[in-house]
């Protein structure tokens, strides 16, 4: 049997791979490789993939669009699917603003190709990625998935609220057993560039300017990458039942919704703090105001993946930078040899 990644040449998505494969799954990767990110550093996760010791045949990428469902069903017939992590879609907060059409289509019609396929396959579990943007500008603290998220303040917030919208009417209509994971500022090795903790410690090693929003008067809820991925695998294994009793974030059907974070809203002023000391060199600054689509916090409750997985995050960003910092410096050195 097979489970299906969508975006495995992304940041999670490949550490994800590459956990099923340590377990002895069969793994079937999926991307369209865009270039919203480095093209080069999408290859590069998938090569780490692919030299995961014992892999052998137990990795099979698809280059497609899964927004394609013509594409994304022709690469897939045949295939026994089992579960689907659905880890893939349009990422970014600013550049939904940018370029909206993208986001509908990778996060709208994308997600609606992935329930299809779950739906016609019968799969065992659909574990799908959805966002800490959906709390929007919401002054309760820590963020809980029982309270209301409809009020969006970006395009992107709205798509992922939208996904879990699309996933209780599968779950309702099909009995389609789901989990959506609200994922909380993902850092550690094979990042993305598009990210603060990229961008801060490629500038300060590079001794270029950071940019610092809102006087660095913003928190948020940093998770190491290790972190995450236990908590997705914990999702995986632990389908929600069909038991008609309420689930994590309301729902009578099999469908849950969790927080993924480290349960502590950080100062940004301490994230560079951090980075800095493990670079050893001070940031160069240029202050700039709160960008549109931004929010001033976001911080986790737990109370719910707590109770029915047991999931606890065990790396504090003191721990999880320099860890970071370290991955970074050499892969930055590779890429330059």
């Amino acid at each position: 049997m097979t489970i299906i990644v969508t975006g495995a040449a992304g940041f999670i998505g490949s550490h994800v791979c590459r956990h099923l494969i340590r377990r002895g799954e069969h793994v079937v990767g999926i991307d369209n490789l865009n270039n919203y990110n480095p093209v080069a550093l999408k290859h590069d996760r998938l090569s780490a993939i692919r030299g995961e010791e014992g892999v052998g045949g137990r990795f099979v990428f698809h280059h497609l669009d899964f927004a394609d469902h013509e594409a994304l069903e022709a690469a897939l017939a045949g295939e026994s699917i089992e579960s689907i992590v659905h880890l893939g879609a349009q990422a970014g907060v600013r550049y939904s603003i940018q370029n909206p059409r993208a986001y509908a289509a990778s996060n709208l019609v994308g997600h609606l190709n992935m329930l299809e396929l779950g739906r016609t396959r019968q799969v065992k579990h659909l574990v799908y990625a959805s966002s800490s943007s959906v709390y929007g500008t919401s002054p309760d603290l820590p963020f809980r998935v029982e309270q209301r998220v409809d009020f969006p303040i970006s395009l992107y917030a709205a798509t992922k609220k939208s996904d879990e919208l699309m996933s209780e009417s599968y779950a309702h209509l099909y009995r389609l057993p789901q989990t959506g994971l609200r994922f909380f500022t993902v850092y550690g090795p094979w990042g993305r560039p598009d990210m603060a903790v990229w961008g801060f410690t490629d500038k300060i090693l590079s001794g270029e300017p950071i940019e610092v929003y809102n006087g660095g008067n913003m928190r948020r809820d940093f998770t190491y990458i290790d972190d995450i991925v236990t908590g997705i695998l914990a999702a995986l294994d632990s389908p929600p039942p069909d038991d008609g009793a309420e689930k994590a974030g309301g729902s009578h059907s099999p469908h849950r919704i969790y927080n993924i974070g480290n349960n502590r809203a950080e100062e940004l002023e301490k994230l560079i703090a951090l980075i800095e000391q493990a670079c050893g060199r001070k940031a160069i600054r240029i202050e700039k105001p709160m960008q549109p689509g931004d929010v001033p916090a976001t911080y986790a409750d737990l109370t719910a993946i707590q109770r029915d997985l047991g999931f606890q995050p065990t790396t504090p960003i003191d721990v999880g930078i320099p860890l970071w910092v370290e991955w970074y410096r050499g892969y930055r050195a590779q890429r330059a040899a």
